[in-house]
């Protein structure tokens, strides 16, 4: 599929530090640290994972002075842009707001009164950074639930909406929304409703969504089904896992959409008795070996030659398993040896290291 099939929404656009989010702008991905923002050792050391991982902005919540004191450090230190995620007390907004924050995460529902959230209009637009209003389906207000009965998509288009006008009448309209929720169809359904009433940029999520292999699979269908609408110009992977495997998820999920690359992709056969290696212990030491690796390269890791072959001499380095403890190697298009099974990832490893230093 060619990136032009799929006709991204109209967006205005906004910047958090050096990110550009809507418009044409690349879907960017996001993640949020789980370390305690005080313990700036273990904070900054995740920030760097989740950057080295490909994450384009960190999200950091900063729930008490203090906190926002570790984070205004932070931000002098990090390799990415920072969000600054509040809640309930503005006068951290306007601190994070004038001490390195790339961004705002606020709801201006639980801010306070009007005084307040113009206070942080002003932070925010004094130093030229974005909010993004975030509405979750288990945290709306009360007369939306007495209207609604429940959370609906309705519910959550009208709580993003209601918050947008609090900051428009401040003169703030440099804002993002999410409408988030856990269960997947309310999710989807509010974010196609809100697509139509707005301009502003959508951030994409799937609220606890769950464990690793849950909260992929969810999160997986709910992302890619608005991104093949057009719908979404940044993502964040909500997982009860490392938060690195968030950024993993998201940049899977945008290479599969041809929505954008990097890294190497490896694709591999899901094995079986005829295989002649170790398909899985070759692929995890594979993406552990060239995780580091940014060049757009795609790699071939097949047990045998019913559909080894075919899909080998596609990637740009491929491995195919043969008779005897041995294996096919594939570069460009063509068969360049046979190698002991064992020595696969090696090989592959030294291929696509040549390869990323001619595309360098």
């Amino acid at each position: 599929m060619e990136t032009g099939v799929i006709k991204r929404r109209k967006s205005r656009q906004i910047m958090a530090g050096s990110v550009l989010i809507g418009g044409d702008a690349p879907i960017s991905v996001q993640s949020m640290t789980s370390t305690d923002t005080c313990d700036e050792g273990a904070t900054l050391a995740q920030i760097t994972a989740l950057a080295q991982a490909g994450a384009d902005l960190v999200r950091v919540s900063v729930p008490t002075m203090q906190a926002a004191s570790s984070f205004a450090r932070l931000c002098e230190q990090a390799s990415v842009p920072l969000i600054a995620d509040i809640h309930f007390d503005y006068k951290i907004a306007v601190f994070c707001a004038a001490h390195g924050a790339a961004a705002l995460r606020i709801n201006p529902g639980n801010i306070g009164k009007s005084e307040r959230i113009e206070q942080v209009c002003r932070a925010a637009a004094a130093a030229k950074i974005p909010i993004r209003v975030g509405v979750n389906a288990g945290s709306l207000d009360k007369d939306l639930l007495e209207k609604y009965r429940e959370p609906t998509p309705e519910a959550m288009v009208e709580a993003a909406l209601r918050a947008a006008a609090v900051l428009e009448e401040h003169e703030f309209s440099d804002y993002a929304f999410s409408v988030k929720a856990s269960e997947l169809n309310l999710c989807v359904r509010a974010y196609e409703l809100l697509a139509k009433r707005t301009e502003a940029p959508l951030h994409l999520g799937i609220t606890e969504a769950g464990s690793l292999q849950n909260g992929t699979v969810l999160s997986a269908i709910g992302i890619s089904w608005l991104l093949r609408e057009g719908i979404g110009d940044t993502i964040r992977v909500s997982l009860a896992a490392d938060p690195v495997e968030e950024v993993k998820v998201g940049w899977a999920i945008l290479k599969s959409m041809h929505l954008r690359s990097r890294g190497v992709r490896v694709i591999a056969c899901p094995t079986c008795a005829r295989r002649g290696l170790d398909v899985v212990a070759t692929v995890d030491e594979l993406e552990r070996r060239l995780s580091d690796i940014r060049q757009e390269l795609t790699v071939a890791v097949m047990g045998c030659v019913v559909n080894g072959p075919g899909e080998a001499l596609r990637a740009d380095a491929g491995v195919c398993g043969a008779a005897g403890g041995q294996c096919l190697l594939y570069e460009h298009g063509h068969q360049v040896g046979r190698i002991d099974a064992a020595q696969a990832a090696a090989e592959l490893e030294r291929l696509v290291r040549a390869q990323a230093a001619a595309l360098s």
